[in-house]
């Protein structure tokens, strides 16, 4: 009886599978169906989502206390953190033109705006003579992005409007400051100054992530193409490594010259400005000479940059000096940029990579060297003080000299490259740009200096011989 039941069980079980495999193929097919389009669905979303735009948009703000952020560089102020907890309203004025409106959340904290900003001259736009060629136009947009630009306004600026609070803010805020910060797109920043014993202080500092969908739309408005050739570099910090950089196309030589130059690899290093604020950042011990920097023995390492844009010591970033290990020499050049009526000059730097002998050629071009400042060597940071890239702005600029400069007219650039002309990647080389000044005393003797990763220390110091 019981193996009969067990056999008819089996019998009903074996009738039973077959047609309902015929039918699992086709519920396969139907739910893969529903899949794609519940992913499609889900995408749409996400799309939606990112790229969604109003004339009128609440942002998000992060803002970070010292516990939070440990390794601030900033000048922080006696009062920083006293007028926080803001909220972010973005106002759409125009197809380029924004508002930025801090909005206070207690009695004691006034409300700031930044009026009237042309993003045109925040989010990344390529010179017309950069998009003749794919690979200069891949270097523009990368390079732009991946360096911080900060605007400031004075507070008297017709540009800021500051309304209510306790009066500290209307009474002591010197300067605002607007952020692109050097990372991925939309990842920028605010910050506000006052002053104390004479120096410039931090008292309110915040990051937020700029509405894609606006910033999408003033690209491809700025520069007639689509946003999604670029896109994914743009947002996801993808490394153009071995592009094939002509720089034929971006001057043309007039003549070129063997200047005499040294590297005094024994002296100490020079630390002001800027690197003074990031000691804490460069994680290393006894580095005391610009020798240090290209000894194999010598693990130096970087607090990395991250989103939303601050350093951190956790996540050390390397470095690849034995890419410019040895200076060779230094060239002098005549150039006419691309576009530009007026001459101009180029320094080209060559190195030897002390691990498989290639040489390698840093450019610095598009730079009028009687205008530079002579300073003493103590006041580097005073001089031209510039990213990497092709079109780009200085690191710090007021807003109404960059509305005078627009960076994408610039004939300045600056990238390093291999024996085959091709880009290396100088973030993760650790160069991030350079300095520039003349000698105090000596109008024929330039200074040059190279920026390490993030502007953290010096890494070299050049004398050049102009005469």
């Amino acid at each position: 009886m019981n193996n009969t039941s067990v056999n008819e069980k089996n019998a009903g079980f074996s009738l039973f599978v077959k047609p309902s495999f015929r039918v699992t193929k086709k519920q396969i097919l139907f739910s893969t169906l529903i899949l794609c389009l519940g992913l499609l669905g889900l995408g749409g979303f996400w799309f939606k989502s990112r790229y969604r735009f109003d004339n009128k948009m609440n942002v998000e703000l992060q803002e970070l206390s010292n516990v939070d952020y440990p390794a601030n560089p900033a000048p922080l102020g006696k009062n920083f953190q006293r007028y926080s907890h803001r909220k972010l309203t973005l106002i759409k004025i125009d197809d380029k033109h924004f508002d930025f409106v801090l909005e206070p959340t207690d009695k004691k904290t006034a409300q700031i705006v930044i009026k009237n900003v042309n993003l045109e001259l925040l989010v990344p736009k390529a010179p017309e003579w950069a998009k003749k060629d794919k690979g200069l136009e891949v270097i523009a947009f990368t390079d732009r992005e991946w360096n911080r630009q900060q605007i400031s306004f004075p507070a008297n600026s017709k540009n800021i409007e500051i309304v209510g609070g306790d009066g500290f803010e209307k009474q002591n805020l010197v300067e605002v400051a607007l952020a692109n910060n050097c990372l991925n797109a939309g990842f920028w920043e605010i910050l506000l100054f006052t002053k104390e014993d004479g120096n410039k202080s931090l008292y309110y500092q915040s990051w937020f992530t700029f509405p894609m969908g606006h910033y999408k739309n003033i690209f491809e408005n700025i520069n007639n193409i689509s946003y999604w050739r670029h896109w994914w570099r743009l947002e996801h910090w993808q490394d153009p490594s071995g592009t094939i950089v002509k720089t034929n196309l971006l001057r043309n030589v007039i003549d070129e010259k063997e200047v005499a130059t040294q590297f005094p690899l024994d002296e100490r290093i020079i630390v002001s400005g800027e690197q003074g604020r990031k000691v804490r950042t460069t994680l290393v011990t006894n580095i005391t000479k610009w020798r240090d920097f290209y000894d194999a023995k010598n693990e130096i390492k970087f607090a990395s940059f991250r989103p939303p844009g601050f350093y951190d010591q956790n996540k050390p970033w390397g470095n690849e000096y034995w890419r410019i290990g040895k200076f060779n020499k230094a060239i002098l050049r005549n150039v006419k940029p691309i576009d530009v009526e007026q001459n101009l000059q180029e320094i080209e730097l060559v190195f030897t990579d002390t691990k498989n002998s290639e040489q390698n050629r840093l450019f610095i071009s598009g730079i009028n060297l009687k205008t530079l400042p002579q300073l003493p060597v103590e006041e580097y940071s005073k001089g031209l003080y510039m990213p990497m890239g092709i079109g780009i702005p200085p690191f710090y600029q007021s807003y109404e000299e960059l509305t005078k400069n627009h960076p994408d007219i610039s004939p300045y650039f600056s990238f390093l490259l291999d024996s085959q002309g091709r880009w290396i990647d100088h973030h993760r080389l650790a160069v991030d740009g350079s300095v520039m000044h003349l000698d105090k005393d000596n109008p024929n003797l330039l200074h040059l200096y190279l920026l390490s990763y993030e502007r953290n220390t010096l890494i070299a110091h050049f004398l050049v011989n102009l005469k």
